[in-house]
């Protein structure tokens, strides 16, 4: 029986989650599909309801459900989910978004956006976190920061002015691969790391996988589905 995962979200076209998770269970042969599913807000809870059936494995979720989905599910890690799984007929949700921050350092983080992606980095960010964001502080200001981490859809726009000093972390990404204004900037500047999005995209996958599968993910697979060098 051909098992079902999900991205919901609402745009998800634009997602190179299923090209990669699909190269990962062909790789290691799990019968299984990913799929795309658009939903709207109102429609979000009927989406969660059919997760219920017998040949889903699990799902991704994405913006802008990543808070919502939360208070949907039987059990929930933290505010913020972006994986869920069944676990003895329950939906639980899990954040592996905090995979992609994990083992970074840093004394002061200045963090671009308060919605759920944000939410979801938060528990993994080290030492003093300064948000920004268009609805509180704002305009960004990263001096005295050695972390910069965007966690809004921005791509296009340079919200913040990244130096040598700084580690880079943009979970914005272009799906023809191409760098936003900030990895930009920031491998220009000569920062002291960059992460970008297809990278962040890689790292809370491979979690999200693991949950799903119980099996180690194929990293390099799924680095290569998205075009990454080896």
């Amino acid at each position: 029986m051909t098992r079902r995962v999900v991205l919901i979200g609402h745009p998800v076209a634009h997602s190179l989650s299923g090209a990669m998770q699909q190269a990962a269970f062909d790789d290691k042969g799990i019968d299984a599909r990913y799929e795309l599913w658009d939903r709207a807000p109102m429609e979000l809870p009927d989406a969660i309801t059919e997760l219920r059936g017998d040949y889903f494995l699990g799902a991704n979720v994405t913006i802008p459900h990543k808070l919502a989905v939360a208070a949907l599910c039987d059990e929930a890690e933290g505010e913020s989910v972006n994986t869920i799984v069944f676990r003895d007929g329950r939906i639980v949700g899990f954040n592996t978004d905090k995979e992609i921050v994990a083992g970074i350092e840093a004394r002061t983080v200045c963090l671009l956006g308060s919605g759920g992606a944000a939410h979801a980095l938060l528990p993994a960010l080290p030492g003093e976190v300064r948000v920004f964001s268009r609805s509180g502080a704002w305009p960004p200001d990263a001096s005295g920061c050695d972390l910069i981490v965007n966690a809004t859809p921005v791509r296009d726009e340079l919200l913040v002015e990244p130096r040598r000093e700084h580690a880079v972390v943009d979970l914005a990404y272009n799906a023809d691969g191409s760098p936003t204004a900030l990895v930009r900037a920031a491998r220009e500047a000569g920062a002291r790391l960059v992460v970008d999005g297809l990278e962040c995209l890689v790292r809370q996958g491979a979690a999200s996988f693991r949950l799903w599968t119980g099996v180690e993910a194929p990293l390099e697979t799924m680095r290569t589905a998205l075009g990454l060098a080896p």
